[in-house]
């Protein structure tokens, strides 16, 4: 007999909001092969990762402009320009996300995010304040797919991780949810995602 799912845990970067950092970039750094060499070079994925485990954005920074000083303007434009690279969000994925809530399901967030420019997301978007709560990485040093961010997560939430299913664009964030005991889809869009949560019995 499968487990009833009781608990829906949503991540929200390229889930319910939009996220790309070349957005901005592309006015910062019009030149397409110096833009694709800063980003992958200097601005990293790896770099920002850092913000959303608690880093703090000065720190960060400076660290940064240690060694390319001569990239000071375009470092610091990351963090202030950061609303430009969460232009929208994906309507499609709300209304799931609100049509469960809606329902009385049991909705929180799991996110990698800074703990400041997720405040900032909430004010923009006002839908992340409906759920029942949520983890921010940024807030408690720990980050996905670390297992330790889910356990923390089910404990802060009373969730019973046999109980709970997890969506996320990242496989490894999927797989990371897994090895925590949770049921996880990986998200490509709204309509697989209603598929997904359909066949874990949750018709939405």
């Amino acid at each position: 007999m499968t487990t009833e799912i009781r608990h829906i845990v949503f991540d929200i970067g390229k889930v319910l909001l939009h996220y790309d950092p070349t957005l901005p970039y592309s006015r910062v750094i019009p030149d397409d092969a110096e833009r694709e060499w800063f980003l992958a070079n200097v601005c990293t994925h790896e770099w920002n990762i850092e913000q959303d485990r608690g880093r703090p954005w000065e720190e960060a920074e400076e660290l940064l402009i240690a060694e390319h000083p001569e990239r000071a303007e375009q470092i610091r434009a990351f963090r202030k320009h950061w609303n430009e690279m969460v232009p929208h969000a994906y309507d499609d994925s709300v209304a799931i996300f609100e049509g469960l809530i809606d329902e009385g399901r049991d909705v929180t967030m799991l996110t990698n995010f800074a703990s400041d420019t997720f405040r900032e997301a909430q004010v923009r978007f006002p839908f992340l304040n409906k759920p029942r709560g949520v983890t921010v990485s940024g807030d408690i040093g720990l980050i996905k797919p670390d297992v330790a961010i889910y356990d923390a997560h089910a404990r802060s939430f009373g969730l019973d991780p046999a109980s709970t299913i997890f969506i996320d664009d990242s496989l490894a964030n999927v797989e990371g949810a897994k090895a925590a005991g949770w049921h996880a889809v990986h998200f490509t869009g709204a309509e697989k995602l209603r598929s997904d949560l359909a066949a874990h019995g949750i018709k939405v």
